[in-house]
């Protein structure tokens, strides 16, 4: 991997994880892996919430976008790694870069806003019942996922600009395997970070507000649920709810990762795996996670890969 003339090209140098081309390969190798199992995944769950007719409630549907959220966050930075680390090349190009922290951003925050959107169907769901249907009819639903997908466009958008109207007073060298933002700003001048801060600000709060919306909402649920006298509905409304609450918790986690971890001008290891754990680990391990606990879910698995379709109409 060469760095000859970096600072006078228009692209970035990522350098990823190891110079040793055995590395290279094994990284490469390692992260199709992981891909492939992710696209897998992320795909049963698309195919069983669109075509089995008993996988066609609110839940299941905004399951079914979390997953196309999932498997599009996975195909916007993986692909390139493997690339370059095929290649023996980290070079990525300005514009590239430009549409990797773009659709990372817009991504990111759709996954947020479809995490609210589910823990705010399941407190419906828990905690008013008898109104549930009339509340989470298939109009609102189909609005409430237009209104995910859109919203990411506003940060994504925000977050790019600022971020690439600044100037790079540094050798435009990453230490990431993909154009991560808070690298990016390491090479920046550091008179510029005032208004990439702002906007950092805004979109934090927004994301704090979520959060404190799914809190709220799982606080209810756990207060109705220990109220209820039957064991097996405590059983079915775990079932269904805490498969959520890892997702959430899982997808928190990740995000204080991206945004405690320290940058600095040559990443270490501990660095580059906390890229990973937050970039591809959620969006591989959560078709796993709501596969486990969910009966409909494991049912629906196994009608589709032993029997190859399903049959009935779909009401989403």
């Amino acid at each position: 991997m060469t760095i000859t003339n970096i600072t006078t090209v228009s692209g970035f140098l990522l350098l990823g994880f190891s110079n040793s081309r055995e590395l290279q390969i094994l990284h490469a190798l390692v992260f199709l892996v992981i891909y492939l199992l992710g696209l897998a995944g992320n795909f049963i769950i698309i195919s069983i919430t669109t075509l089995d007719p008993q996988l066609q409630s609110p839940m299941y549907y905004f399951l079914k976008h979390l997953a196309l959220l999932d498997l599009s966050s996975l195909s916007v930075t993986v692909p390139q790694s493997i690339h370059n680390s095929l290649t023996g090349s980290g070079y990525i190009s300005y514009i590239q870069c430009v549409l990797q922290v773009f659709f990372f951003i817009f991504l990111c925050w759709g996954e947020v806003a479809i995490l609210t959107v589910m823990s705010y169907d399941r407190y419906m769901a828990i905690c008013f019942p008898l109104h549930y249907e009339v509340i989470m009819s298939p109009q609102k639903c189909r609005w409430l996922v237009r209104a995910v997908w859109v919203s990411g466009g506003i940060p994504a958008s925000l977050y790019t600009a600022t971020t690439f109207s600044i100037r790079f007073c540094k050798a435009k060298i990453i230490h990431q395997f993909f154009c991560d933002v808070p690298q990016l700003l390491k090479l920046a001048c550091s008179s510029d970070y005032p208004v990439v801060i702002g906007v950092v600000a805004f979109i934090g709060a927004v994301a704090f507000a979520c959060f404190l919306a799914i809190t709220l909402s799982y606080v209810q649920i756990f207060s109705t649920v220990l109220r209820m006298p039957s064991d097996e509905r405590r059983s079915k409304v775990f079932s269904t709810c805490l498969p959520h609450l890892c997702v959430v918790s899982f997808f928190v986690f990740s995000g204080a990762c991206e945004v405690l971890k320290p940058t600095s001008d040559s990443a270490t290891s501990v660095d580059l795996m906390l890229s990973v754990f937050y970039t591809l680990v959620p969006p591989t391990l959560n078709p796993v996670i709501y596969s486990l606990r969910n009966e409909a879910m494991k049912t629906a698995v196994s009608k589709l890969l032993l029997d190859g379709e399903f049959f009935g109409k779909r009401s989403f």
